[in-house]
């Protein structure tokens, strides 16, 4: 198992524009995720291909400066990853499609990857409402 590195929350007012950008972009990621859930799309394409996601992963770039080095670096640092860990699934399970004999196994590629992004844009969310950080990696 990895260690886990855990920065401390702090009532930062100074953070209290960065928060509620946060909040925004969870809500994006949350909405487009549902878009999947409520179409005839999945889950994981929903969310790599909407715009509302691209457009909060372009704003969670374009921002991290602001939040480097506090506790709200961490959820930028979840977003972009559970983003840019979906395509990469997605890409999986497009190329198990295109093979066809692979084709049960993107399905089941298509679903798990969509019940984790739900997991993880849930889970930030509520670690975000709470003040708390999320868990990143340990520096050596």
């Amino acid at each position: 198992m990895t260690d886990v590195e855990v920065i401390p929350a702090h009532n930062d007012d100074t953070l209290e524009g960065p928060r509620a950008w946060c909040h925004v972009m969870y809500g994006m990621h949350a909405f487009a995720a549902v878009t999947g859930i409520v179409t005839s799309s999945t889950i994981i394409f929903a969310f790599v291909a909407s715009w509302l996601s691209i457009i909060a992963v372009i704003i969670n770039v374009m921002t991290r400066d602001r939040v480097r080095g506090t506790w709200l670096a961490t959820h930028w640092r979840w977003q972009m990853r559970t983003f840019w860990f979906a395509a990469l699934w997605l890409l999986v399970a497009g190329f198990l499609v295109i093979t066809i004999i692979g084709l049960p196994l993107a399905w089941v590629v298509a679903v798990s990857a969509g019940l984790w992004v739900l997991y993880r844009v849930i889970r930030g969310w509520l670690a975000l409402s709470d003040r708390r950080a999320m868990p990143v990696p340990a520096t050596a």
